[in-house]
């Protein structure tokens, strides 16, 4: 275990990589950080620390949406259109939940990664300092056409998910911030975790940095939504993340029944890789078990990777608050610890 550390201590360093790292299985911790939380005041980076994880929450999403449907209040076949009120002009009527969870509603996204490279040329038009609640994102994306039909593959889609949180907004009348602090942060015992505002980051924050080719940088306030929501953006912590999927397995936050559909590996991503998306969360197959349950996120000055794996009962969870780094840092803790 020594050796494993060291190897991920070291590639941190070599890398100039800042971020945390967990993985526990059974009584085995194995865990460590690096590198500065604010780098102009050089403020070190503690395991305690909170980073952004982008769409690494739309699990939490996903979870609050089954969470109204085992109360009885929502259908993973109820459609769209007899959810919300808002204008959708060319959406098509058949879209329902289980196509918004599974990214295969076939309507247009407000950052397509599909035609687009550049997260910050969204805020171009509209300014990142004005998205501070869900229907501020409609205008990206309301009046658009439908980009596929519904139900044809599956396209990541971080519009869909802002209409989930809309839908849970008018369904539990909260608003999105508030239902999932209630009912999936302090259910699972996330103390640190929230949708944090860029220009009001509570303590022991990081701030996420972009590295530039000629050696500079630059934090990421104006390259994100000044606050995140129902697709991304929350903040939290390693210990916070190894919480939730304790409380997901262990049935705290959803009955056995809905865990497991949440945990179904419904669409099929890679068919030479057996990778599959459930509701909220990827899902790896390895012949023909369930070897993985994971989540990812990217944004500039973000990434984020965490899983749960159920053969070995382990989680592991890194946070980077640099654009790229947690998976180089991911995958040695899964090419080390799990046999």
């Amino acid at each position: 275990m020594q050796m494993v550390k060291e190897k991920i201590n070291n590639l941190m360093k070599e890398n100039e990589l800042s971020g945390a790292f967990l993985y526990k299985e059974k009584s085995l911790v194995l865990e460590g950080c690096n590198g500065y939380a604010n780098r102009a005041e050089q403020r070190l980076i503690q395991m305690n620390t909170r980073f952004g994880i982008a769409s690494g929450c739309k699990l939490f999403t996903a979870i609050a949406i089954c969470q109204l449907v085992e109360q009885g209040k929502l259908r993973f076949n109820t459609k769209l259109q007899d959810c919300l009120t808002i204008e959708l002009p060319h959406f098509d009527q058949a879209i329902t939940i289980h196509h918004l969870l599974t990214h295969t509603s076939g309507i247009p996204d407000y950052f397509d990664e599909e035609v687009m490279d550049d997260f910050e040329e969204l805020w171009i038009a509209q300014p990142m300092y004005l998205m501070r609640n869900l229907s501020d994102f409609l205008p990206l994306f309301q009046n658009h056409p439908m980009k596929l039909a519904v139900g044809e593959r599956f396209h990541y889609n971080n519009a869909g998910y802002i209409l989930l949180g809309l839908i849970i907004e008018k369904i539990s009348e909260m608003t999105f911030e508030d239902y999932v602090r209630q009912n999936v942060f302090q259910k699972a015992n996330m103390q640190e975790s929230g949708y944090f505002e860029l220009d009001a980051l509570p303590k022991n924050t990081a701030l996420g940095y972009i590295d530039l080719e000629d050696g500079s940088w630059k934090s990421n306030i104006y390259s994100v939504p000044v606050k995140g929501g129902a697709d991304g953006g929350a903040f939290t912590t390693v210990d916070d993340i190894s919480r939730l999927w304790e409380a997901l397995i262990s049935y705290k936050l959803l009955n056995e029944r809905m865990t497991q559909q949440l945990l179904t590996p419904y669409i099929n991503m890679d068919e030479h890789y057996d990778r599959f998306y459930g509701y909220g969360v990827w899902i790896d197959k390895k012949n023909e078990v369930i070897s993985k349950y994971h989540v990812m996120g990217y944004d500039p000055g973000v990434s984020f990777h965490s899983a749960y794996y159920p053969l070995q009962s382990s989680i592991s969870v890194v946070c980077v608050n640099q654009s790229e780094g947690a998976f180089d840092i991911f995958k040695v803790l899964q090419e080390s610890m799990i046999k």
